[in-house]
């Protein structure tokens, strides 16, 4: 069994509720995944042992990551990810000319710390309804499908 970690950070509850219906995707495929609000403290070091990291986050401003996620987005420069495969998603605002940029930034952060990223980030425009919940659900479990494939 893969050992997964989920870390998101959410201010109104959108990227959370998105995190839960991930995470949601993954435990149907049996998997287990620990899931943890960045606001709790994380330290990059937390992510050692772990073959799949999925990071969730909404986009702040005109296209930055939250204050919550840039101590640990600095961080990852002393991590190397080769070998673990990984996933980004967040909540997006549409009114700002950036949309999602928090999840490409996070993406390109983990590529170039080695890591395989799953090439779809999933971005859902402010709170995610029932059908956007069940996208959060499919990319949960088409990370797992990710997960087992072999590495490239």
């Amino acid at each position: 069994m893969a050992k997964i970690i989920l870390i998101f950070a959410s201010m109104s509850g959108n990227t959370e509720m998105m995190a839960h219906a991930v995470a949601d995707g993954v435990t149907a495929n049996s998997e287990k995944i620990e899931v943890i609000d960045i606001m709790d403290g994380l330290e990059v070091t937390d992510l050692e042992g772990f073959d799949g990291i999925l990071l969730g986050a909404y986009t702040w401003g005109d296209g930055e990551l939250p204050d919550d996620f840039l101590d640990f987005y600095d961080d990852l420069d002393s991590m190397n990810l080769a070998g673990i495969k990984a996933a980004v998603f967040g909540s997006c605002d549409s009114a700002y000319p950036h949309y999602g940029a928090a999840v490409d930034i996070l993406m390109e952060k983990l590529t170039e710390r080695g890591a395989e990223v799953y090439p779809l980030g999933l971005k859902i425009e402010l709170t995610p309804d029932e059908k956007e919940e069940e996208a959060c659900r499919t990319f949960g479990n088409e990370f797992v499908s990710f997960l087992k494939s072999p590495c490239l």
